[in-house]
């Protein structure tokens, strides 16, 4: 069955892949991706666009100078209050350090000195509080391959935006998962 599944999540242009830990089970995971039709991401684009996204506080994590200063800029135009961070442990140190719920939203960059998205990712995940399993991560990297999308989903990351950034559709992303949670 297995063998089955695999081929027919590849002919649909998916990964499936499985983690194996002896003595506490397996984890399959399956990725496909699929678009979006432009009437169903107007529709979206709509329902969101008048929720402000005044004061969120948004966890900046880059290691690039300019594409940081682009991206704090363009947040700070919304009215958002960004914290920054230049690499992976730090954004582990800040999310640690802050009070629970503090942080609405984490931007990881994937490739950084020190520590990288994934595994900031994982170790944010792993904290014995409960923002930390519910607070959107989105990745932002030059990656966009599928398995590279798989792999920021298996981390915990929520979304994978790829780079050059269009902030509109981050912005949107941001009002969407900042008005359900």
């Amino acid at each position: 069955g297995l063998a089955i599944a695999r081929k027919l999540t590849e002919l649909q242009g998916g990964t499936l892949f499985f983690e194996s830990i002896q003595g506490k089970g397996t984890k399959f995971i399956l990725h496909i991706s699929f678009e979006i039709s432009a009437e169903e991401q107007e529709k979206k684009s709509h329902m969101y666009q008048n929720c402000s996204v005044e004061g969120i506080q948004v966890l900046l994590v880059e290691d690039n100078e300019l594409n940081m200063e682009i991206a704090e800029f363009l947040l700070k135009e919304e009215k958002m209050k960004v914290t920054k961070a230049w690499n992976g442990r730090e954004a582990v140190e800040i999310f640690e350090n802050s009070e629970s719920g503090y942080f609405d939203v984490i931007l990881m960059d994937l490739m950084m000195p020190q520590m990288g998205g994934l595994e900031a990712t994982r170790r944010i995940r792993k904290m014995d509080r409960e923002d930390a399993k519910s607070i959107p991560v989105f990745a932002m990297t030059a990656n966009a391959f599928l398995d590279d999308i798989a792999q920021s989903k298996a981390a915990g990351m929520n979304e994978h935006f790829s780079k050059p950034l269009q902030m509109e559709k981050v912005i949107d992303t941001i009002r969407f998962y900042c008005t359900t949670r």
